[in-house]
């Protein structure tokens, strides 16, 4: 098993280094972004088995966005179904012959986490406003602004060691086994890690959603509601 730390280049793009992890990545989100359009471009009233399998997931990713933020799901869908379709793919790569899943690497986790994080802000801001996201850090007194930013790193570092941990625990499991027992004799890790998988996935969207509904604020209206109040 390779150091998990480090990475060798494929290949270089100029002075840029391309890893595998990145090669994985790319192809991940060009097979999303392709599922994504021949799913999407026939849609009909009466559904076929892929638009059903499409809208049951679309559904239970509104569900989890209404009951963590109690708000119309419809402005954070599109991120926390990206990432969870994201991780719950990256992550069960591993059962793929000589593909690694990129989140049993450190920069995935941190790109992962910092997007979350940057999703934080910017819906905070665009919900609440500059100074009224900014007072939040000052929530219940003053003096807890410097533990409100720890607290905003500690819980974005938190993301990145729990998902690198768990996947790149079972990535060296199941590789230690193989190369003990021989083919058939993981299969059962095999399944378990394809559990661990989309538990890990549906952690880190929960998660997610948990951080900016947190940021929006449970006391503000919903999307609809700031709509129809503004109509004259």
């Amino acid at each position: 098993m390779e150091n998990p730390l480090s990475l060798e280049p494929l290949f270089h793009i100029g002075p840029v280094a391309i890893s595998a992890p990145v090669v994985v990545t790319w192809g991940i989100m060009a097979g999303l972004g392709l599922f994504a359009f021949l799913a999407t471009r026939r849609l009909k009233m009466l559904p076929g088995k892929t638009q059903t399998i499409l809208e049951l997931f679309v559904s239970v990713i509104d569900d989890q966005i209404r009951d963590t933020m109690q708000r119309d799901p419809g402005p954070f869908r599109s991120l926390i179904g990206t990432i969870f379709g994201f991780v719950l793919i990256a992550n069960w790569c591993a059962l793929i012959p000589g593909i690694e899943p990129p989140t049993a690497h450190l920069e995935t986790d941190a790109a992962l986490a910092v997007m979350v994080l940057v999703a934080t802000i910017y819906y905070g801001i665009k919900g609440r406003g500059l100074k009224g996201y900014l007072a939040t850090f000052a929530e219940p007194s003053w003096v807890m602004i410097p533990l409100n930013i720890v607290e905003q790193i500690t819980r974005t570092f938190s993301l990145v060691v729990r998902l690198f941990g768990n996947v790149m625990s079972g990535v060296f499991v199941v590789g230690i086994v193989l190369s003990l027992a021989g083919l058939f004799v993981p299969i059962p890790l095999m399944a378990l890690d394809l559990l661990t998988g989309a538990v890990q996935a549906y952690i880190f969207a929960v998660l997610a959603t948990v951080f900016i509904g947190a940021a929006v604020g449970d006391d503000l209206p919903e999307p609809s509601q700031q709509t129809e109040a503004s109509k004259p």
